[in-house]
């Protein structure tokens, strides 16, 4: 039996299951330069959870290529996409025109054969403090974020704020954290710098530097006594985003993100937990927490290669554990080489557009080297010089496929991409 070509999707799988639960995402392109033409169909597997990762310069077509998977994910039929759930981190501001059709690329859109549409199951939350700059800029809110500073560790704060782990620094605001932690009642930024101002063993000048860092969390208004409950927020069928753009700290983003991401596998471990027991026990499920699908905008700073932030250890455990209980990842990047090794090590399909830089190349060349005939750069210099054209890297199926994604038929807010 013959289908369509289904990326993410094993040969075993594919006699199983053929093309159910999968998102249309472009066409092969066959043929170099001004050859180039496009054939039949490519499809990606949204039935389990996989790790993507999404490389190519700025402009090339990164982020609208990761929307075009979200609108395939919020077209699925309802069997399907009410068991899973999406949530976006956006520190680019961009992903909330899916709420919008694409009526600027009508012609495009007709020359694929596709119609404009937004959609309503795109939920967009901000932080409090900025929610009036979004809606002054038009920007359609749903809700407002915030973390529970109990929620945190002392570690989160260590590595958001870059204290060496041994320093007096560290030490002093472990200290008083976890004090406050042990009286298991909730706390504050504000009652954190209370008990660090009054703490006697600590020097005046450690005091005065940390009181004057947590006074910054502060101002973002993000951290709080009593945060949101993001199993709460997390609904069957819809995608979060969770729009940063407006918040300068990348302190306070990675902090968000990685509290996010930890909750998030919290919940589906116990999840699959249920999920076995009523396969045994033939009960109906009643209370599920969907398989979640976390995407990760400029993800070299979420989990860069060369340090550790606050949200580093979640996201990498996530690429190593989460496939199991069901949590997909899908990371976007100009710079591969910049993201952290033990998570591109998990990756089984990479979509890359162009790369110029030697080392973003060499990042991607490591993930799937082992069944690769010709060099990397070769595949993607016989890319079209147009938007859209990419590779796509397949460790599923150990193939390679030169693929133009389709036009988005929501609304873009960055650049656009398409070959007509």
């Amino acid at each position: 039996m013959a289908y369509e070509t289904i990326v993410g999707r094993t040969k075993e799988e594919l006699e199983k299951l053929g093309n159910k639960a999968t998102g249309y995402i472009g066409k092969h392109i066959v043929g170099t330069g001004e050859d180039a033409h496009l054939t039949t169909k490519v499809f990606l597997d949204l039935m389990k959870p996989h790790v993507i990762l999404v490389a190519g310069k700025r402009g090339s077509g990164k982020s609208y290529s990761a929307s075009v998977i979200l609108e395939e994910f919020l077209s699925l039929p309802d069997q399907f996409r009410q068991n899973m759930a999406v949530i976006v981190f956006d520190p680019v501001g961009i992903y909330w025109s899916m709420k919008f059709p694409n009526e600027t690329q009508v012609q495009l859109l007709n020359n694929w054969q596709l119609e404009p549409k937004g959609f309503d199951k795109i939920k967009v939350y901000v932080p409090e403090k900025q929610r009036e700059e979004y809606e002054k800029a038009e920007i359609p809110v749903d809700g407002t974020i915030s973390i529970s500073l109990g929620d945190l560790t002392a570690e989160d704060l260590i590595l958001a704020f870059n204290l060496g782990r041994t320093s007096e620094f560290a030490v002093t605001l472990e200290k008083n954290f976890n004090y406050l932690l042990e009286s298991q009642k909730p706390f504050g930024l504000d009652d954190l710098i209370d008990s660090i101002a009054s703490d006697a063993k600590a020097k005046k000048e450690t005091k005065d530097a940390l009181t004057s860092l947590l006074d910054v969390l502060v101002q973002w208004g993000v951290i709080k006594r009593e945060g949101t409950k993001i199993s709460e927020l997390v609904k069957p069928g819809e995608v979060m985003v969770f729009d940063f753009s407006r918040l300068k700290s990348q302190e306070i983003r990675t902090l968000v993100a990685g509290l996010i991401t930890r909750e998030v596998l919290h919940q589906r471990i116990l999840s699959r937990k249920e999920e076995e027991v009523a396969k045994i026990t033939g009960e109906t499920l009643k209370v599920k927490f969907p398989v979640t699908w976390l995407v990760v905008e400029e993800a070299h700073n979420f989990i860069p290669s060369d340090r550790d932030v606050s949200s580093s250890a979640d996201i990498k455990r996530v690429a190593k554990e989460g496939r199991e209980p069901g949590i997909g990842l899908i990371l976007i990047t100009q710079q591969p080489n910049k993201v952290h090794q033990d998570v591109l090590s998990q990756t089984d399909v990479v979509i890359s557009f162009r790369l110029t830089s030697r080392d973003d190349l060499q990042a991607l060349h490591s993930v799937m080297q082992t069944y690769i005939q010709e060099e990397l750069e070769k595949y993607i210099n016989r890319l079209p010089r147009n938007p859209g054209a990419a590779v796509i890297l397949d460790d599923n199926l150990e193939k390679i496929f030169t693929v133009n994604i389709r036009p988005r038929i929501s609304h873009h807010a960055g650049g656009t991409a398409g070959l007509v």
